[in-house]
């Protein structure tokens, strides 16, 4: 088994469970065997998030969560929430509420006492400045209104081993929670939770094992236990077109951002990896001011963090990339402009082509604008491919979404420069983010009258 670079973390356990009593300490050994560091068991009444403490004290690696299932709601009163409190305000690695929320498919007690039951802990999670950790079992509509009414989003949170509709998704997100997926994104039959992880970003999702339920497919009817949440992980590299590598790095930084679980690494990266890419972050600065860009809010793209305090050198960049031969390619992209620096684009670009590397840059395409001359014939050679972030039909649109520094003469710009790109470049596409009220397909038609290729690239889906 290949060791992960970044370690996973299994968000939601259940350790205290009687399948664990005779051999937890070979499972967590199993756990990180798998490349499985950390593990937040869960509390699912008193009995088990006392021993959901107990078990955070004794193991370094594993974190706790208290609070009452939706199945034991009828046990619910001051005193349990009094202990509950007093559990969190007590001991540091308690780090949420929950699990909490409704079930509607076994109602094992009254609805009315697991609405109640929801209602308090959400209460009990803002008053700790704790993150929830919910159970939503066919009661959507309900638990998204219980979260609305309660302002659950102060608290913030996790729908764990989400089973709603992309619509609820959405709604939760909103509000600022993640979505968890376990084993059922593994199930052959489940293509309409693998739907969901496909269109949400991954920036939104944890992943969690649900132990000792709910083994992914290929333990299905066995115990489950933290280890296989690395076929979760799998399954959603899957999906999302990425590595098992990445997927690790971007959920352990969701779950360190929300549980404070783990270690991450968010040291700025100038050179950083997404699938079997290098990219090459050279400038944070831009000459548009994209509405939909993700770095008015946060600098971090598929896990890793983008904020230069300056720009690098030649050198510095170069020693970033060190050894570029394991890569499919070097693109210059990054959180900003790499075309406002074309000097050290062109020389480093030509260090890479000397070793046969081939080489793409991510482009808005107003180069030419920026530098007062035709600046293409300058990377003939130099430069395999080109994409051209296109994003409008025509130059109202265009200068109402991206702003740029030029006007609505930048939209001029970068369809110029795409046609010209194609007699310096073997390769030249026009993209356009699937933004909420942008026709895309008139976006693609502008890009066929120019004769360039097209793709789209989903909103919200960074890198």
């Amino acid at each position: 088994m290949k060791n992960l670079a970044t370690p996973l973390v299994d968000s939601h356990a259940h350790l205290d469970a009687k399948p664990f009593t005779e051999d937890l300490d070979t499972v967590i050994e199993r756990a990180r065997e798998n490349g499985v560091e950390h593990i937040l068991t869960v509390g699912c009444d008193l009995a088990s998030s006392r021993a959901s403490v107990d078990l955070a004290l004794r193991y370094p690696n594993i974190y706790a969560s208290v609070g009452i299932h939706p199945h034991d709601a009828s046990t619910v009163n001051d005193s349990v929430m009094d202990e509950l409190s007093r559990m969190i305000e007590s001991v540091e690695k308690v780090v949420a509420v929950g699990e909490t929320g409704l079930d509607f498919y076994r109602d094992h007690s009254p609805r009315d006492q697991q609405r109640s039951s929801f209602r308090r802990h959400i209460q009990l999670a803002k008053e700790a400045g704790k993150p929830l950790i919910i159970h939503d079992r066919e009661a959507h509509d309900e638990v998204i209104q219980i979260m609305q009414e309660e302002n659950a989003a102060s608290a913030g949170g996790v729908l764990h081993c989400f089973s709603g509709d992309l619509e609820m998704a959405r709604k939760c997100v909103e509000m600022g929670f993640y979505i968890s997926f376990a084993g059922p994104l593994t199930y052959p039959k489940n293509e309409a939770l693998r739907a969901i992880a496909q269109t949400l970003p991954i920036d939104v999702m944890l992943v969690e094992t649900d132990c000792p339920y709910l083994s992914p497919q290929g333990w299905r009817g066995k115990r489950c236990e933290p280890a296989y949440v690395r076929s979760t992980a799998e399954k959603l590299a899957e999906i999302k077109g990425l590595t098992i590598e990445d997927v690790a790095r971007i959920t352990s930084l969701n779950t360190w951002r929300l549980f404070g679980i783990g270690k991450v690494d968010q040291s700025t990266r100038i050179a950083y990896v997404i699938r079997n890419s290098l990219y090459l972050n050279i400038t944070n600065r831009c000459t548009n001011s994209c509405t939909f860009c993700a770095k008015f809010s946060d600098f971090t793209v598929k896990g890793h963090q983008l904020c230069l305090e300056r720009e690098p050198s030649v050198e510095e960049v170069m020693n970033a990339i060190g050894d570029p031969s394991p890569y499919d390619e070097v693109v210059f992209c990054g959180y900003g402009e790499p075309l406002l620096r074309l000097d050290l684009v062109k020389e480093v670009a030509g260090a890479m082509k000397q070793s046969g590397i081939t080489v793409r840059i991510n482009t808005d395409g107003q180069a030419n604008l920026v530098h007062g001359r035709n600046i293409l014939p300058e990377l003939a050679g130099l430069v395999d491919s080109i994409s051209v972030s296109l994003n409008a039909p025509d130059a109202e649109i265009y200068q109402k979404i991206c702003r740029s520094e030029f006007g609505e003469q930048g939209y001029a710009a970068l369809k110029d420069f795409l046609v010209e790109a194609k007699r310096h470049i073997p390769s030249v596409t026009a993209t356009a983010v699937t933004l909420p009220g942008i026709d895309i397909e008139a976006c693609r038609k502008v890009a066929e009258e120019l004769q360039v290729e097209f793709r789209e690239r989903i909103y919200n889906e960074v890198g």
